[in-house]
């Protein structure tokens, strides 16, 4: 299987063998981690940043209550803390959704690769840029979308994502987040969030079967959410399928 992270690399940047190589190197040891397992803790001092290329994980918060909000979801492809040494420590948690495999990269490796492949240099930027971009488009949905629309967008933001490291078709995907993990990234409540879902099932915009989701007609939950991909920074003429 080609390493997610290239994967979605090559849909915005010409990598050359040796930036490919160097890739693959560095992300070739995996380990296995069990689903509901935190990655690392907010005031962790990290020496290692993770790359998930296998499941689900998110980034999340923990209020004083106990309350946990989740600021972000991680797929195959996406690195978790690029750039949290710079701060010197996390001012969040990691945690794994599904069980994952998750690359420990140290930061030296990750220097060694910035300093060695300029191409690569600017990839890891762009990667850090798209995942601000999509902080700033959840917080328009928290504050200006309803909240079926919010939950249609992630829907919609879901199927780009997971197209582009190969683990959607051109209209579903495998979907382990539960009724909470939605609501927690939404804030909604659990009983809020089963109306919902409800609304979009019955709408017919939203198919749940065997735990995976499909959009049968993308054109109209796109519009129904106000969903417009460009914060994903992604080539729309890139293969197998982006529906956008």
């Amino acid at each position: 299987m080609l390493n997610p992270f290239i994967q979605k690399l090559r849909h915005r940047f010409v990598l050359s063998k040796s930036d490919e190589k160097a890739l693959t190197n560095a992300s070739a040891h995996l380990r296995g981690v069990h689903s509901r397992t935190n990655l690392i803790l907010e005031g962790d001092k990290p020496d290692h940043v993770h790359l998930i290329q296998r499941g689900f994980a998110c980034r999340y918060k923990v209020l004083p209550g106990g309350v946990r909000s989740i600021v972000g979801f991680l797929i195959p492809g996406d690195f978790c803390d690029l750039n949290v040494s710079i701060l010197g420590a996390m001012d969040h948690c990691i945690g794994t959704i599904s069980s994952c495999d998750v690359v420990r990269i140290p930061r030296s490796v990750v220097n060694d690769l910035t300093a060695h492949h300029p191409a690569l240099n600017r990839a890891l930027q762009w990667a850090g840029l798209v995942d601000e971009a999509i902080l700033r488009e959840w917080l328009v949905c928290m504050g200006r979308r309803s909240a079926d629309q919010r939950v249609a967008h992630l829907f919609c933001e879901f199927l780009i994502r997971l197209q582009v490291v190969g683990l959607a078709t051109k209209d579903s995907y495998a979907f382990p987040l539960t009724q909470l993990d939605l609501g927690d990234a939404t804030g909604l409540s659990n009983v809020h969030m089963n109306r919902v879902l409800q609304q979009l099932r019955g709408s017919g915009l939203v198919v749940f079967k065997e735990r995976r989701v499909t959009l049968p007609d993308f054109a109209a939950i796109q519009s129904y959410a106000g969903f417009n991909p460009n914060y994903l920074q992604l080539n729309p003429k890139a293969p197998p399928y982006l529906t956008i």
